[in-house]
């Protein structure tokens, strides 16, 4: 299948990305493992690297006060590049000394930041997708990564929702904010924290806040699970780049059809289930480096489960693949899958968490003023992104 696209270079800062595709850091997905397999994937069956594959989310406190895990989360490929670090952080001068870090320590080429997250227990003390309603505190945590990274050659982006929910939209003030402030791209999850994964995303909001926001890139990211999604999402919004989380949950070989889009070339077909299978593998061997055998089969059995999504493969093997413990497990156990069968229509659409809609835990009296500028107590020690 060839998709008819002109090639749409995406320049954020002083990175320019030959596909304008970005990989959405996903707590507990986009680790060095994953990223690595993508762009291995786009390399062999698209030919090259083109977009700009995110790491999971770290907390700035955490960065700073150099926790084990969080610095273990930081790790980068030896040839990955850009190596792109995204930042939780609810508090200006937390932001400027884990930015500066950053900086200093050459620990990353590209600082993104998360006020997207939906979760209650970030939410409840005003981080994440909470934020964002307190204006000045926003632009001031904005501000003090953009300082920090002064005279470099890191750009700051930041990423957000629509707003807490259909009653407090904040992401014309958010993306203004942020171009002011410094930022070099923002970034659209097209949903409200209320809806949290549920529901459709309203690309309507990606294409006013392009139209609000003019000086700087604007990207956008919902229900993106085929590479036809992306081109439409662009020429409906006329956002300038995609990012991409959920649809290339157990498809990391979705990048390589991105980048084949956006270039005019033909989609590379779909990998049969043996091909997905020689994928799993490598998935684990990459998993296994990083965590050590045990851990990252664990950490494996999710990734399973969205790989297998609407192929036939048996109640009893799906049970012992979600169970499996070792390498020699995983190779046994993926020997008992029919190489043949092709990938099936069932297996496209949306994978991962999507729950349903619900209120915004918020602490007592965030919404009465949206200019105060006190720093949610507690926050901070948050580790989940969204």
């Amino acid at each position: 299948m060839t998709v008819a696209a002109d090639i749409r270079p995406l320049r954020i800062g002083t990175i320019e990305l030959a596909s304008p595709v970005v990989l959405a850091p996903m707590a507990g997905v986009t680790n060095v493992a994953f990223r690595t397999l993508c762009r291995e994937l786009e390399v062999a069956r698209a030919g090259t690297v083109s977009g700009l594959y995110v790491c999971e989310m770290v907390t700035a406190r955490a960065l700073v006060e150099r926790h084990p895990v969080t610095m273990h989360m930081t790790s980068f490929g030896p040839a990955e590049s850009p190596r792109s670090l995204q930042l939780y952080t609810v508090d200006p001068a937390t932001t400027y000394r884990a930015a500066k870090m950053i900086v200093d320590e050459n620990l990353a080429d590209h600082i993104d930041m998360n006020f997207g997250c939906p979760v209650p227990k970030v939410t409840r003390r005003g981080g994440g997708a909470a934020l964002p309603y307190k204006r000045r505190l926003f632009g001031q945590i904005v501000g003090a990564a953009v300082a920090a990274t002064e005279g470099t050659d890191i750009p700051v982006t930041v990423k957000f929702r629509i707003g807490i929910d259909d009653d407090h939209h904040t992401h014309l003030d958010a993306g203004r904010i942020a171009a002011q402030e410094g930022a070099a791209a923002v970034a659209l999850h097209a949903r409200t924290a209320a809806q949290r994964y549920s529901g459709t995303a309203d690309w309507e909001q990606i294409a006013a806040l392009k139209q609000h926001v003019t000086d700087i890139p604007v990207l956008g990211n919902g229900d993106i699970f085929e590479a036809t999604d992306a081109l439409a999402m662009m020429a409906e919004t006329g956002c300038d780049g995609v990012v991409i989380g959920r649809g290339c949950l157990g498809r990391p070989w979705l990048f390589a059809e991105l980048s084949a889009a956006f270039a005019g070339r033909e989609i590379p077909t779909p990998p049969t289930l043996g091909e997905v299978a020689t994928i799993i593998r490598r998935h684990g061997d990459l998993l296994a480096a990083h965590f050590g055998e045990d851990k990252g089969m664990r950490d494996m059995r999710k990734h399973i489960a969205w790989y297998l999504h609407g192929f036939p493969a048996g109640a009893n093997l799906r049970s012992s693949l979600a169970l499996v413990k070792t390498l020699a497990d995983l190779d046994e156990l993926l020997g008992q899958l029919d190489p043949e069968v092709p990938f099936p229509p069932a297996a496209t659409g949306p994978r991962g968490r999507q729950g349903s809609a619900a209120s915004v835990s918020l602490p007592d009296g965030w919404l009465a003023d949206p200019d105060d500028v006190a720093v949610p107590a507690g926050a901070d020690v948050m580790h989940s992104g969204g």
